[in-house]
């Protein structure tokens, strides 16, 4: 069993192996150069969906350039063998043999190219639709750089893809309780670790110890780094830690952002969740990761991906 303090060896959505090339988004020549290539492979995503077969394991359904539809197009990378990956944002085809499905219901299942391939282009796809007016001047933008960047030609300035970075962390107490809550939004039985949105001028330790604070009204020491993984749902990245805080201390939810919250021995949340008390967060998430990494393994009736 890993060491508490090791870094998660496997997170979902993390798995990418395709080189980006961000050297090649623009070379102009080179990209007409490799969509005229029929080796090259395209993704079609629209809002936030590509097409999936189901002919065994599930995979992407990637069609030749000639084969896609008219849209945006955004270059993924290269792989090890030389072949090129886009995306295109447009309509979803109809295809014998392949369904709609988005990264929730298939980001944890499909090999690592294609979960890394398919991560990618979902966050593009969410940035473009959401930022095509010029933050300075409202006028419209143009997507540029294989579509990792926009410019306003009336301005000429240049934007890039947003990303939100969000602290997540396990609390643990001095006899190695994990603290588990309820957000305001979420059904009668579920719970998970806390998490937050890192603020202007903050760092990721920082930010921890402040939502800790804020949420449930404890201090926090001893912060370590567990993992990361992007969330372009739509656009967060999802930084993993634990904390140490002081499980006597008496705890003070945040109504506004946790509707309960309480300490779990491992004992007590198994036979919670086989109790049906508790549903625990699905394994696509870093929050069930790290609660596995302190429980030892697998959850009881762990959902599925």
């Amino acid at each position: 069993m890993p060491e508490p303090y090791e870094t998660l060896e496997w997170l979902a959505l993390a798995r990418g192996d395709v080189d980006r090339v961000a050297e090649r988004r623009r070379d102009d020549a080179w990209l007409r150069e490799v969509w005229a290539d029929p080796g090259t492979r395209v993704l079609v995503v629209e809002r936030g969906k590509t097409l999936v077969r189901d002919d065994g394991e599930p995979r992407l359904l990637l069609l030749t350039p000639e084969a896609a539809p008219e849209g945006d197009r955004y270059l993924l990378g290269v792989d090890d063998d030389g072949v090129a990956y886009f995306a295109v944002a447009a309509p979803l085809p109809v295809v014998e043999g392949a369904r709609p499905a988005g990264l929730r219901h298939v980001g944890a299942v499909l090999e690592d190219r294609d979960s890394g391939l398919l991560t990618h282009a979902v966050a593009l796809e969410h940035w473009h639709a959401t930022h095509r007016y010029c933050p300075g001047c409202g006028g419209p933008t143009e997507l540029a750089a294989a579509g990792h960047v926009r410019v306003c030609p009336a301005d000429g300035s240049e934007h890039f893809p947003r990303v939100d970075p969000a602290v997540i962390m396990l609390l643990r107490d001095e006899r190695d309780r994990v603290l588990l809550a309820r957000a305001p939004a979420w059904p009668q039985d579920r719970r998970s670790i806390l998490a937050g949105f890192v603020e202007p001028g903050e760092s990721l330790e920082q930010a921890v110890a402040r939502e800790v604070r804020e949420e449930v009204g404890l201090p926090v020491w001893d912060v370590r780094y567990l993992g990361s993984q992007p969330w372009p749902l739509p656009r967060s990245l999802m930084v993993g830690f634990f904390a140490r805080t002081d499980g006597d201390r008496p705890l003070r939810p945040d109504p506004e952002e946790i509707l309960d919250a309480a300490w779990y021995t491992r004992d007590e949340l198994r036979t919670a969740i086989e109790a049906g008390e508790v549903v625990p967060p699905g394994p696509l998430s870093i929050a069930a990761q790290l609660i596995m990494r302190w429980y030892g393994g697998p959850l009881p009736r762990t959902p599925e991906f």
